[in-house]
């Protein structure tokens, strides 16, 4: 098998094709996230400590007279607010998923009892089984 015959043989794969789509829709995500933090969340946030922006926090590490070497702690802290609430929205989405699979679940195991037929009352016993029961009850009370 030529080599870009085994290549396209992976590429095509169903695995490989949704972990593209995954990628691209986590690209689009955190797209969406970032501006969450950046424009919905930090602004406030920065308000409220003081009309602060993380992003500008830095400290110039470079002695006086010497060209500046900053140590940009705000980015940092701005990527960490990033990571914890793209974590909250993924636990926030596993959660729902997951919620919504068990209401599924519990939706189709009540369907399947109530489709199920009931179980079938037991048979009257035969005038054999009916007469040695007497006979038995007899033979007890001697």
């Amino acid at each position: 098998m030529g080599f870009l015959q085994e290549f396209k043989k992976f590429a095509l794969k169903g695995n490989v094709v949704d972990m593209a789509v995954g990628v691209i829709i986590g690209g689009a995500f955190g797209k969406i996230v970032t501006s969450l933090v950046n424009d919905v969340i930090m602004p406030p946030l920065g308000m409220l400590i003081g009309k602060v922006n993380f992003t500008d926090l830095a400290i110039n590490l470079a002695p006086e007279g010497a060209p500046e070497v900053m140590w940009k702690y705000g980015a940092f802290l701005q990527q960490v607010f990033d990571f914890l609430i793209v974590a909250m929205c993924i636990f926030l989405l596993i959660k729902g998923i997951n919620r919504l699979s068990e209401l599924t679940k519990k939706k189709e195991a009540e369907e399947a009892a109530a489709a199920a037929p009931a179980p079938a009352p037991e048979p009257e016993p035969t005038k054999e089984e009916v007469l040695l029961t007497e006979i038995r009850d007899l033979l007890k009370n001697k």
